[in-house]
């Protein structure tokens, strides 16, 4: 299981505040419903978790959500924004 945090992808962060992908992958403000309607999209297996919170921003209930995947973690992370950049567009 790989856990997403809406931090990793949000290109508004910086990389100390827990961005996980260079901005030119990384989109704005990600949402756990965006998340969860990527990967979805993707066919993955996942779980949300709603009610915890991110450990640097620990007094934020921002939500994760655990993937089943194969490949690394960045992989991942790239695949699932790709696909929330498609959404919006």
């Amino acid at each position: 299981m790989i856990t997403i945090w809406p931090q990793y992808l949000n290109k508004n962060l910086t990389l100390k505040e827990g961005r996980k992908i260079a901005k030119e992958y990384a989109v704005a403000d990600p949402s756990l419903s965006d998340i969860e309607r990527a990967a979805k999209r993707l066919g993955l297996q996942y779980s949300v978790q709603k009610d915890v919170a991110y450990p640097g921003k620990w007094y934020e209930k921002s939500g994760r959500v655990l993937v089943e995947w194969e490949g690394t973690k960045l992989e991942l992370l790239r695949e699932v924004s790709g696909e929330i950049k498609n959404m919006r567009n």
